[in-house]
């Protein structure tokens, strides 16, 4: 076959496009003979991935397994899944290599850990979010079905996953909390225990007998059903407010909510109903208010002032100031007639 130099000038028409469909053809030729070439290669790196790929999965299990025989499904779960996803993806590692002899791992795991920057500054929030669900994960905090409250959030825990903590709220609502906000934010584990203590504050009046009002709460609180016995019922005086001797009374229950407060309901039935019986006032919040008349000719002398200040002997401390004035005048005229009289 004859073909022309390149270099040629017959070779290159000005101001033509000049469509050589013989070297097309060359070039789709050698593409298809590489192909051909690299067949079996790509059908061992086919297999090497497959097989890594069952292998990631049959890991996985095994992790996930062993996790839940102690009592960690969460944490199975999202290691299981790591497991995985690194098998795999060493397999697809090793069959580029097999594709492509002159592909170097080392290579291509550095150029992977320059673009990883990258990708960490773009998928910051989601990283930090797993890493703080594996770490909560590891060290249990808490656990599903614990009551926590966090960020003014508080419910039950439904489950933790890599990205966020699911729990439901009293009223029934789902609250999808980022695993980061958790782990940086002061969280209140209400039932890490397995009771918990509750209190109540209640008046009494100051004529009332202190230490009955003591024994007769005492009393009618511990006989309410749910209230641990061992730890007892406490009664103590707290404050001597305003209007009232303020009475704290404590008891301990059962850690979960729903028991907390179906104790608590019963305890205030208690405590008016035994208070009423021994005839124990529950006085209302009394207040004093003192008017000040700032028009009184003793305004700003506190040793005639009326109102808040002590009691004066003189009439004057409660003489308006326009009538003050008024007598100031008269007195004066009365001086001025006597003075001309005589």
């Amino acid at each position: 076959m004859y073909f022309q130099d390149e270099n040629s000038p017959s070779n290159d028409a000005p101001q033509q496009v000049d469509i050589d469909t013989g070297m097309i053809f060359e070039k789709l030729d050698s593409w298809v003979d590489g192909f051909i070439r690299l067949l079996p290669n790509i059908g061992i790196a086919l297999v090497l991935i497959a097989i890594f790929y069952f292998l990631g999965k049959f890991v996985g299990r095994l992790v996930e397994k062993g996790a839940e025989k102690r009592d960690r499904a969460n944490l199975g779960s999202m290691l299981g899944g790591f497991t995985k996803s690194a098998i795999i993806i060493a397999g697809i590692v090793l069959g580029l290599t097999v594709i492509i002899p002159s592909l170097n791992p080392g290579d291509l795991i550095a150029g992977l850990g320059v673009s990883s920057v990258a990708i960490g500054f773009a998928f910051k929030d989601i990283l930090q979010n797993w890493l703080a669900g594996l770490l909560i994960l590891i060290r249990q905090p808490f656990e599903v079905k614990d009551q926590i409250e966090v960020d003014g959030y508080e419910g039950t825990v439904e489950k933790i996953e890599t990205r966020a903590t699911i729990i439901q709220t009293y009223a029934g609502e789902r609250i999808v909390i980022p695993n980061n906000q958790i782990y940086t934010n002061p969280v209140k584990v209400k039932t890490a225990h397995d009771i918990s203590r509750s209190q109540y504050d209640i008046g009494i009046g100051y004529g009332d007998d202190m230490e009955e009002a003591v024994e007769i709460l005492k009393k009618a609180v511990s006989e309410v059903k749910g209230i641990n016995q061992e730890k007892g019922v406490e009664v103590l005086p707290w404050d001597l407010a305003a209007s009232w001797v303020t009475l704290r009374v404590r008891w301990w229950t059962e850690s979960r909510r729903s028991d907390v407060v179906k104790v608590m309901v019963e305890v205030i039935l208690a405590i008016k109903k035994s208070l009423d019986e021994a005839n124990i006032d529950m006085p209302y919040e009394t207040r004093v208010q003192l008017m000040h008349d700032q028009t009184e000719a003793a305004d700003g002398d506190r040793t005639k002032q009326r109102e808040g200040w002590p009691a004066s002997e003189e009439e004057a401390a409660s003489t308006p100031l326009w009538k003050a004035k008024m007598n100031k005048e008269q007195s004066s005229d009365k001086k001025d007639s006597d003075s001309r009289n005589q």
